[in-house]
């Protein structure tokens, strides 16, 4: 297998455990019944796996995942 090939395999493998992560932080912010500094804590866990994968990537987990979460937090937990 080519050198490319295999870094294209091991980014789409990096890419569908992000994406899995993400996806359940989000279901256990809605289904759990969580305090909102345990919420935020499943957020800053969500942030650090996300950044274990993808170093240096902060500005987008920001901009992507983190206004979901905080859609969920502020619909969830009545904040302004």
């Amino acid at each position: 297998m080519s050198i490319d090939k295999e870094a294209l395999l091991a980014e789409n493998r990096k890419l569908r455990r992000l994406s899995r992560a993400m996806d359940l932080a989000a279901i256990l912010l809605w289904e759990v019944d969580l305090t909102l500094e345990e919420a935020q804590e499943i957020v800053n866990h969500a942030k650090t796996t996300a950044l274990q994968l993808f170093p240096g990537k902060e500005a987008t987990f920001d901009l992507i995942y983190g206004a979901r979460f905080r859609r969920i937090l502020v619909e969830k937990y009545h904040l302004q």
